[in-house]
């Protein structure tokens, strides 16, 4: 067999290969990718989110082509981590806010524009109470952006119906002194919308997991930080 008839078998068995090992790291490449926002997903839903798929109501992509260099990929997809991470700083409060994911119960605290304390919280049990009348209560922490509206040191809970009932007792009058209850919010509380708040809790061994009636609950340290780094108006995501 001739050096050429060599040469061109090496060509059709070598070539395969090649295109297989380029297809290998191209998949390498954009796995690493998708891993990284994914991380920043999980991070900092809220912001992330926004700056990731949509900017201005545009949705952001990355192609490439199979003739499309190892390189020239490499760079295209550091040149869209930098556009992204600019467009982050654009879409990430300056202004103190406060993260909470409901599935994990853990809290971030950022505030221009760094984590500032982590830890672990308590959220919405999403259990159901029913009550004659057709009264029910569904106890879960909403979902979205709320805004601290405002802040109370040694908060009293003024209890509202469903604790009542869910304790067999009749209830009483709106303004009944058996509806008043100390120390069980703890030293503070930050006041958002339909009476939801993040406050204290003297079931501190429940933390990390979901219990609440809807509010957020912290230990007595986190709360306090929370507390003292929170404004009214300071936004509050809940995922």
């Amino acid at each position: 067999m001739a050096d050429s008839d060599l040469d061109i078998l090496e060509d059709i068995f070598e070539k395969p290969k090649k295109d297989g090992a380029k297809k290998l790291i191209i998949k390498i490449i954009v796995s690493v990718f998708i891993i990284f926002i994914s991380a920043m997903l999980v991070i900092n839903i809220p912001v992330i989110r926004k700056m990731v798929f949509s900017v201005k109501g545009k949705a952001e992509s990355f192609s490439f082509s199979q003739n499309d260099s190892i390189t020239e990929i490499q760079a295209r997809l550091e040149e869209k981590l930098a556009k992204l991470q600019k467009k982050s700083i654009a879409y990430t409060p300056v202004e103190p806010y406060f993260v909470a994911n409901m599935t994990l119960n853990e809290f971030w605290l950022y505030k221009n524009r760094e984590l500032i304390l982590h830890g672990l919280c308590s959220t919405g049990s999403y259990t159901q109470l029913e009550a004659g009348n057709d009264r029910k209560w569904i106890f879960k922490t909403p979902r979205g952006v709320l805004k601290i509206l405002g802040k109370k040191t040694a908060p009293v809970w003024k209890k509202p119906d469903w604790a009542f009932i869910e304790e067999g007792l009749p209830v009483p009058s709106a303004n009944h002194p058996s509806r008043l209850e100390e120390g069980v919010l703890g030293d503070y509380a930050l006041t958002m919308r339909d009476s939801y708040m993040i406050h204290g809790t003297i079931y501190k061994r429940h933390l990390g997991s979901p219990v609440t009636h809807g509010c957020v609950r912290l230990n007595d340290e986190d709360l306090e930080k929370v507390y003292k780094t929170m404004n009214a108006g300071s936004k509050v995501y809940f995922y």
